[in-house]
């Protein structure tokens, strides 16, 4: 590990810094930090905060904050503004509201400028977020620009989408339901002390919304507990199929190889980087990681004969080996596999990383094996 990498595993909050700024420009030494960085990711609960304009996101994400300090949990803050026209930044509008937290080491706040990227988002929120992860924060929370119906970017980084909503919407309900409504977790009713709270609440039932609704006036802090207890347990809770956010998240590939020797170089020659090597003995596997933007490649060269690689070499050659799917919960997903007659290749055990999985058979999976890891807590 790199010297800065180093210092932003140490908690050093100007290295932190520094490194945001060369990620959001796509600076290479920063890219390749936060390849190293990225291994040590995977411990943080990445919830987004999503919501049209207007709807207090920003001050919600502000008391949402200073709760999870008061329970002792460190913090970064992505706030997304509108780019500046002069100077092709961040606008700091969030910055500017959140200056309570300023003295505070276990906040980290970051505006970042769409810089013409649609969706809600920048372009380099996903590695933004993922360097927040690998740098320690126990939570990450994004804040979108206000964003319209067909916005839903947010749900594919987060693993809990909180939607803010205010009364006067009921009519607006009905015409957004199918983009944005749909990716929520959470849907919260800011502003709820005002006429049409009520109102807001029945249009979500009566279009079929079952996420849980929080009622909240974040100026006054009322229904941020409620809202922290629900972002904590927000991955079991039952979600409406087909939400991008009750989606399992892309692991890796994992591809199988004579020699890693041998493939590195051409791997190497593209831009990756080799973050972490394994040998795998319940598997006789060897293994190389290689970060990509947001998921990783992973080489495998059998490490005996008798290796379950070197028997898929010398019948298929070096090619696709598996896919992997990190899922919040193997073990529900084991019972559900089971329940439907999918076969099975082995019990939850460790495997690179130290991360629980389990292999489908391709009979049950499409023609592919599929690998399904234990998305980390």
């Amino acid at each position: 590990m790199n010297d800065w990498a180093r210092k932003i595993r140490e908690g050093d909050a100007r290295a932190l810094a520094r490194a945001a700024t060369g990620v959001e420009n796509r600076e290479p030494a920063a890219l390749d930090t936060l390849r190293e960085l990225t291994p040590s990711a995977g411990s943080a609960r990445i919830v987004g905060i999503t919501g049209p304009p207007g709807a207090g996101k920003s001050t919600l994400v502000d008391a949402l904050a200073a709760a999870l300090r008061q329970h002792g949990k460190t913090v970064a803050i992505l706030a997304v503004d509108p780019t500046s026209r002069a100077t092709g930044g961040a606008l700091l509008g969030d910055r500017i509201r959140m200056q309570q937290h300023h003295a505070d080491a276990g906040i980290f706040i970051r505006s970042m400028a769409t810089r013409g990227a649609a969706g809600g988002l920048s372009r380099a929120t996903g590695d933004m977020a993922r360097l927040m992860d690998a740098a320690g924060k126990d939570y990450v929370l994004i804040e979108t620009v206000g964003v319209g119906q067909d916005e839903i970017e947010i749900a594919d980084l987060v693993q809990v989408t909180v939607l803010v909503l205010v009364p006067g919407m009921g009519d607006d309900i009905q015409a957004i339901k199918a983009g944005i409504m749909e990716i929520a977790d959470i849907f919260v009713i800011n502003k709820s002390d005002q006429p049409g709270a009520d109102r807001v609440e029945l249009e979500l039932r009566a279009e079929g919304f079952h996420q849980p609704i929080v009622r909240a006036v974040a100026t006054e802090g009322t229904g941020i507990a409620e809202l922290l207890e629900l972002v904590g347990k927000a991955p079991s809770l039952p979600r409406l199929p087909g939400q991008a956010g009750n989606l399992p998240h892309f692991d890796h590939l994992g591809i199988a190889v004579q020699s890693l020797e041998q493939a590195i170089p051409f791997y190497e020659s593209l831009g990756f980087a080799v973050t972490h090597r394994e040998t795998v003995a319940t598997e006789k596997v060897h293994v190389a990681m290689l970060p990509t933007a947001d998921s990783r490649i992973e080489l495998l060269e059998p490490s005996a004969p008798d290796s379950p690689i070197s028997k898929f070499l010398e019948k298929r050659g070096p090619g696709l080996h598996h896919v992997a799917l990190r899922v919040p919960d193997l073990n529900a997903a084991i019972e559900r596999l089971r329940a439907g007659g999918a076969r099975l290749l082995n019990e939850p055990r460790p495997g690179a990383g130290g991360h629980l999985y389990v292999f489908v058979h391709p009979a049950s999976a499409g023609g592919v094996l599929l690998e399904l890891i234990q998305e980390s807590a």
